[in-house]
């Protein structure tokens, strides 16, 4: 799945309207505000594979919970309406030197597969 999938269904998952996904770009943006002057909405770009506050703002909201452990990282959530099974992922960083972006790209990937879900 490539990222920008990745988002489209992060975003679904964290059910905010505030965030859209732009055509051009691999990422999303978000709604922090309106500017009168130039009579326009004022966007931030929204990215939890590269942003630690996005991703952790996606965690919290969708419930998923992060364990931590010397080269690898696993993260478990409940998909809603799913209460029997959970859904587990992991990823490492053993030739990695890049640790946080191993658990951004883990919180994603769940709740990716939450949005998934919710679509069916």
């Amino acid at each position: 799945m490539s990222d920008r999938e990745l988002l489209e269904l992060a975003a679904k998952a964290y059910g905010d309207p505030s965030v859209s996904a732009r055509a051009e770009g691999p990422f999303h943006t978000r709604v922090i505000g309106y500017c009168e002057q130039m009579q326009c909405e004022v966007t931030t770009q929204w990215n939890p594979l590269t942003d630690d506050g996005d991703a952790l703002r996606l965690a919290v909201r969708l419930g998923i919970a992060i364990e931590m452990h010397p080269a690898w990282v696993y993260v478990r959530a409940v998909p809603p309406g799913d209460h029997l099974r959970w859904l587990e992922i992991t990823e490492g960083w053993a030739h990695t030197k890049d640790p946080e972006s191993c658990v951004r790209r883990a919180i994603v990937r769940a709740a990716a597969e939450i949005g998934k879900a919710g679509a069916k």
